[in-house]
């Protein structure tokens, strides 16, 4: 419809026609049969689609559509179009998550629990600073969401090669103005075999469910009874287990590991789709409209997904306290070697110290290594080990500069996608 209608404010096809193309061109008037019939016969992918609709027609105007244009013309154009209401979905979910994120991390900034590396617990830090983590990265992919968008949002019109020779020299501002029409952005080129726009898209919706299983993994591993520091909302409805009643599964978090991976599989296919040969290529092309569609379902559902978990997410900070103190003083070993540091030198006091740690009976605490080894004062020992719990200045700093810079960006930001 709009490219028709562009058309005949240039003088290239009747005003009449352009009406009559616009007033059949609706789902309700196309016969399915039809266009099954036609595109299984032709083995084209859009021919039924055109016969269908110039069967709804005057047979004046039936010569005008698609006129000069190409299918990929077209259907380029139309994945825009697509791609822009997702990119506003992804937008407004990314900023909802945001929110839920700060506000989490301000609630738990000074909440401490064990730090863990390599699966084992490290050193002590807060809740709070895990959770700015998670909006801080959120926060990035909002700015990659801001500056995406220009590249992505633009139209596709260059007939057979991209010439649009078909049109002659009419057919640059015929592009500009079946763009503006449409609300994007003219190219100046046509597209047809660089599919990096929806390559870097689609690598963007992968990235962002990638930072959401890193979250709903981190809920997965912390729900274990054994650690039971966070845990999901579930309702008297929710069944963890047909055979095992007593189970509380974290549902959501799995499950924005699975998005995840069939994510970053299409975003691979799009990545793949970019090596083009001469100036159309069905195949790299064709198999976006595959993952196209999956990536965007599969980004957006879990984005309301996490939304949810994080709204109703559990903290349990007195286990978060106990399972730093059942460490018997062992989260306190950094601090340790910080003090032993300023005696012996950094790489020395840390041996000095693994060496106290391993002589003594396992689960023996710090105060009872260290004081065995000499290495401190007890007083001096007890001290560090009364601070575990105490969150350290810089753990709580780092959580105020995230939130205060997520504020500063939404002041510049609009709520809808920029």
């Amino acid at each position: 419809m709009a490219l028709a209608e562009c058309q005949s404010e240039f003088g290239i096809i009747p005003t009449e026609a352009a009406a009559q193309i616009a007033a059949g061109a609706r789902v309700e008037h196309l016969d399915q049969r039809l266009i099954e019939e036609v595109t299984t016969r032709s083995s084209h992918s859009t021919l039924g689609l055109i016969a269908a609709l110039r069967e709804v027609i005057p047979a004046e105007a039936a010569e005008w559509v698609y006129y000069g244009a190409t299918v990929q013309d077209l259907t380029d154009t139309w994945m825009v179009l697509q791609l822009r209401d997702v990119g506003s979905v992804v937008w407004r979910d990314l900023r909802r998550l945001e929110d839920g994120l700060t506000q989490l991390a301000t609630a738990h900034r000074s909440t401490p629990m064990a730090g863990r590396t390599h699966g084992q617990p490290g050193a002590p830090m807060t809740f709070g600073l895990k959770a700015a983590s998670w909006a801080d990265e959120i926060g990035r992919h909002l700015e990659r969401l801001a500056d995406v968008r220009d590249r992505l949002l633009v139209g596709q019109l260059g007939g057979a090669v991209g010439t649009l020779g078909f049109f002659g020299e009419t057919g640059p501002p015929l592009r500009a103005a079946f763009c503006a029409r449409l609300g994007l952005s003219d190219p100046g080129i046509a597209w047809l075999t660089s599919r990096d726009r929806f390559a870097e898209f689609g690598v963007l919706l992968a990235m962002i469910t990638g930072t959401l299983a890193r979250i709903g993994n981190e809920v997965v591993e912390l729900q274990r009874p054994e650690i039971g520091e966070l845990a999901e909302a579930t309702t008297a409805g929710t069944v963890g287990s047909i055979t095992m009643p007593h189970k509380r599964n974290p549902e959501r978090s799995e499950h924005l590991d699975t998005l995840a991976r069939i994510c970053r599989a299409n975003a691979g296919i799009l990545l793949e789709g970019m090596n083009q040969l001469h100036e159309r290529d069905g195949r790299g092309w064709k198999a976006e409209w595959v993952a196209i569609p999956e990536l965007c379902l599969c980004s957006s559902s879990a984005l309301f997904l996490a939304v949810e978990l994080i709204d109703g997410l559990e903290v349990r900070s007195v286990a978060m306290r106990a399972n730093i103190d059942t460490r018997g003083g062992a989260l306190a070993s950094e601090r340790a070697v910080a003090v032993l540091s300023q005696r012996h030198g950094k790489h020395r006091a840390r041996e000095l110290l693994h060496d106290a740690l391993a002589a003594v009976d396992e689960g023996s605490g710090l105060v009872e290594a260290v004081a065995r080894a000499r290495l401190l004062e007890e007083h001096e020992v007890r001290e560090l080990v009364a601070q575990q719990a105490t969150p350290t200045a810089t753990a709580t700093a780092a959580v105020d500069a995230v939130v205060d810079g997520a504020r500063e960006r939404r002041a510049g930001q609009g709520a809808h996608w920029p």
